[in-house]
């Protein structure tokens, strides 16, 4: 766990590190935000249509070597970015990185339900996905660094050596992966042999009350279809946080990249704390439906809040600290609803499907927030926009998702 949880940091850190990049390179290659956000959302449009094969392969070749492939090609391509002089250029340098990176997060998602039964798995993915608060506690300040301090040397900006830098962990981490994650329980060579089989007779029984559907069922079921469209207002909301803060920060009228890096651990300190706490209360009661709606609603709120925050920087860091807990929160939370029911290829390719649509509301919140923006010159039709998502998702969960089939 603490492995993939590195690797997480990294993949999220990579993903969004273009938001603080934002903050130099629109007036180094004279971008305009609608550029930007078509740019920062491209990369999920590659993202979905390599998704499932992505996960499919995995299922069959093994975590270890699929994963490392991953992160190696995600951090050469992530790197060569620093190298951008066009808008043609960025949209196809974030293109192919959703291609490089699709399957990472499902593939970890599907891994964990091969070591964990369900009633231990909400807090395993609640582990995992703090990769996402915990790349922002220590990527904003470190990418402020980076910005203040390096812009210049060598004859590079300041946001070309932060692309450079950031790619490097994921390099190493995925050598690290080849050669330390064991694929299955049975390859655990750490567990003595007694323990190896205590857990596969968990999830071997755990196995027998999941749908073993085919990956064409999957392809057909409703229940998978209503899980991405409650994911797609998750992630509107979680891309809102990880595209945007920084300029929000900045718009509240902090100017100075390190202070706002700084001013972004806030949070991202309360979601970590608040997605352990909840994925702990899930896993004891086996309660799963407002265990994900709770924090959406929530996040909805704090999206309003800085509509409203003007030049207040404390009033939009109080906004901005309701919907990075909510979404950040609701996420791991969120996953407990179709590994509850999904099982064996139909898992993999059902996992993976539900991700990668889910995720196309990456492409399509930023691209839609930076167009606002460049019409309107204001963020906060942006972010009513993102708080109805967001609600129209939690309504979705209550209507839909019947507490029987979730709640184990």
């Amino acid at each position: 766990m603490p492995l993939l949880f590195i690797g997480y940091v990294v993949a999220y850190l990579d993903r969004v590190n273009v938001g603080f990049a934002k903050l130099q390179m629109l007036n180094d290659l004279h971008f305009s935000e609608a550029m930007y956000g078509f740019g920062a959302g491209i990369f999920f449009v590659g993202y979905f249509f390599f998704e499932v094969p992505s996960n499919l392969l995995m299922h069959r070749v093994g975590a270890r070597r699929w994963i490392a492939r991953i992160m190696v090609t995600w951090a050469v391509i992530s790197a060569a970015t620093a190298w951008v002089t066009s808008p043609t250029m960025f949209y196809v340098l974030r293109f192919v990185l959703g291609i490089a990176e699709a399957g990472f997060f499902p593939g970890l998602v599907l891994y964990l339900t091969y070591w964990f039964p369900a009633q231990r798995r909400g807090k395993m993915v609640a582990f995992l996905m703090a990769g996402n608060p915990v790349s922002g506690i220590v990527g904003g300040p470190v990418s402020g660094l980076i910005l203040q301090r390096l812009a210049g040397h060598g004859g590079m900006a300041g946001w070309q050596w932060l692309f450079i830098i950031e790619a490097l962990p994921a390099l190493v981490l995925g050598v690290v992966i080849y050669f330390f994650l064991d694929d299955r329980v049975k390859d655990a060579k750490w567990l003595a042999e007694h323990e190896r089989e205590h857990i596969q007779r968990e999830i071997d029984a755990e196995a027998r009350t999941k749908s073993h559907s085919s990956v064409g069922q999957t392809f057909s079921s409703a229940k998978v279809w209503l899980c991405c469209a409650i994911l797609f207002g998750i992630v509107m909301g979680s891309y809102a946080v990880g595209f945007w803060q920084p300029t929000i920060i900045r718009t509240s009228g902090i100017k100075d990249p390190f202070t706002i890096g700084l001013l972004t651990i806030v949070p991202y300190l309360y979601a970590l704390i608040s997605m352990i706490l909840v994925g702990r209360h899930a896993d004891r009661t086996r309660e799963r439906r407002w265990h994900v709606v709770i924090p959406q609603l929530v996040a909805a709120s704090g999206f309003v809040v800085c509509a409203f925050a003007g030049t207040n920087p404390w009033i939009a860091l109080l906004g901005l600290t309701m919907a990075a807990t909510g979404v950040v929160t609701a996420l791991p939370m969120f996953w407990a609803l179709p590994t509850s029911f999904l099982g064996g290829a139909g898992a993999a390719a059902g996992i993976a499907l539900i991700n990668s649509t889910g995720n196309l509301a990456g492409f399509v919140s930023p691209a839609v927030v930076g167009w606002l923006k460049t019409m309107t010159h204001s963020l906060n039709s942006s972010l009513f926009l993102i708080a109805g998502c967001l609600c129209l998702s939690a309504l979705l969960i209550l209507t839909r998702m019947p507490a029987r089939l979730v709640n184990r």
